[in-house]
């Protein structure tokens, strides 16, 4: 069963016969001309995302309100428009509106990784508006853009055309997302394009600010030079954790910094990013919440013992082509255990690992095949925790009597079916889904359709 009318649905049948079509229609005249790079001036895209997926049926001898559920579907669609002029030199303003309908698996609850970054913590049976970003972008070029170095930038949704230098400050003001600047990575990073689980597109420990959509008020600098760049940002958190609301003005505020080396290895391109955050607002210690809860005898509620605390964490991203058309990624996280998750998922440590694939070698240029491995952990205090009936942001089966590490494999074939539309088949094999050994594991298959111009 599902909670959204299947693939028939008004909003998502229109829309997706609209985007294709646009797609279709516009994608040769959008293609640019790196040998003559324009400033551009003004841009227009847009995009539709639909994805449905299934959960099979697994071992579940119990369950808590939190609990990912045997057999079940869901669906989501989103649309978006992004809308880009240039202010001035440098300078480029951004606001993407956007149309949102559907829920995750069990309105994105039961597995820490959870398989569809397509799915918010909220969702609605009906197509809703949302103004994700509006934000203001600042270059600074430190060097010439006529000297040698200086490259063509492609335009595309939320970046005009133009020209970039090796040496360059760039500045993001507005609302945006954590992830349009940091932990980037090209092979696992875009839940439109490549995989789906959150624990891949981004390292599971980066409890990066955010509303309950994924989007945060703030600011972040970029200092590039040569093969380096040092990144800073300081953003608004949620007034509680998971809202949908931001607390203004920095009251509870996260600052990350980020170090990104680029290289070359036998002459193909690569990166490391080493990301470290620090969240300032008002979180529960786990420990306290289990102990108030056996001195009262009542349930346990992570709120009642809430103060003004840091948690922090860090990771590393790692990317590197090893052929034309072949590459590998890996992240490393690891995050306070001892504190609620703020903002992303109730992940205290994990590992991910995977390999991105174009099909040129059976003359499928446009098409990818991605599979990945995730190892998902947590501490000895949150498994406490979990254990007395505790909920986490998405997981809390009621107990954890048999904890254990959370595993995933993922693998996804993207077919090319126009320049700018694909069809993706996506498999996930889940094991102890929320650290539970006593449930799982689950089969996870989604289909999703996307396409951009």
């Amino acid at each position: 069963m599902t909670r959204l009318a299947h693939a028939g649905s008004p909003f998502a049948l229109r829309a997706a016969i609209f985007f294709v079509s646009a797609a279709a229609t516009v994608a040769a005249a959008a293609e640019p001309n790196p040998d003559t790079p324009v400033a551009q001036v003004f841009a227009v895209h847009a995009q539709f995302t639909y994805v449905e997926q299934e959960a099979s049926n697994f071992n579940a001898p119990y369950a808590g309100s939190n609990s990912l559920s045997p057999g079940r579907g869901a669906e989501t669609a989103d649309a978006t428009l992004y809308l880009g002029a240039r202010l001035w030199q440098g300078a480029e303003a951004w606001v993407n509106g956007e149309i949102d309908q559907g829920f995750g698996l069990d309105d994105t609850l039961g597995v820490a990784g959870f398989p569809s970054g397509e799915a918010y913590k909220i969702g609605k049976n009906q197509p809703y508006l949302r103004l994700p970003r509006l934000f203001v972008r600042q270059t600074l070029n430190q060097d010439d853009a006529n000297l040698d170095g200086a490259a063509a930038t492609v335009t595309a949704a939320n970046q005009l055309g133009g020209m970039s230098v090796g040496n360059r400050v760039v500045i993001t003001v507005g609302k945006f997302s954590v992830g349009d600047v940091f932990d980037a990575n090209q092979y696992a990073h875009d839940p439109r394009g490549d995989f789906l689980n959150w624990a891949v597109i981004d390292a599971g420990t980066f409890d990066y600010a955010a509303d309950a959509w994924g989007y945060t008020a703030g600011a972040a600098v970029e200092w590039y030079r040569r093969c380096w760049t040092l990144r800073g940002g300081v953003f608004d958190l949620s007034n509680v954790p998971n809202s949908t609301h931001l607390e203004p003005g920095f009251h509870e505020f996260q600052s990350i910094l980020e170090l990104e080396q680029r290289h070359q290895i036998a002459g193909r391109p690569g990166k490391w990013l080493f990301t470290v955050f620090d969240s300032r607002g008002r979180m529960g210690l786990l420990n306290d919440a289990v102990q108030q809860a056996e001195n009262s005898g009542l349930a346990v509620n992570i709120a009642a013992v809430r103060r003004y605390r840091s948690r922090g964490g860090a990771s590393l991203n790692f990317q590197q082509q090893l052929t034309a058309n072949l590459g590998a990624f890996a992240r490393l996280g690891k995050a306070a255990g001892n504190v609620e998750p703020f903002e992303f998922t109730d992940i205290d440590r994990t590992a991910s690992a995977g390999l991105s694939l174009q099909g040129a070698r059976w003359h499928r240029a446009d098409d990818i095949l991605g599979v990945a491995a995730i190892d998902n952990g947590i501490s000895a205090a949150r498994q406490r925790y979990l254990n007395a009936g505790g909920l986490g942001v998405l997981i809390g089966d009621g107990r954890l009597p048999h904890p254990g590490p959370e595993q995933i494999l993922e693998t996804y074939y993207s077919l090319s079916v126009l320049k700018a539309a694909h069809l993706a088949l996506d498999y996930q094999w889940i094991n102890h889904p929320a650290y539970n050994r006593d449930r799982g594991p689950a089969s996870i298959v989604a289909l999703r359709l996307h396409a951009q111009f």
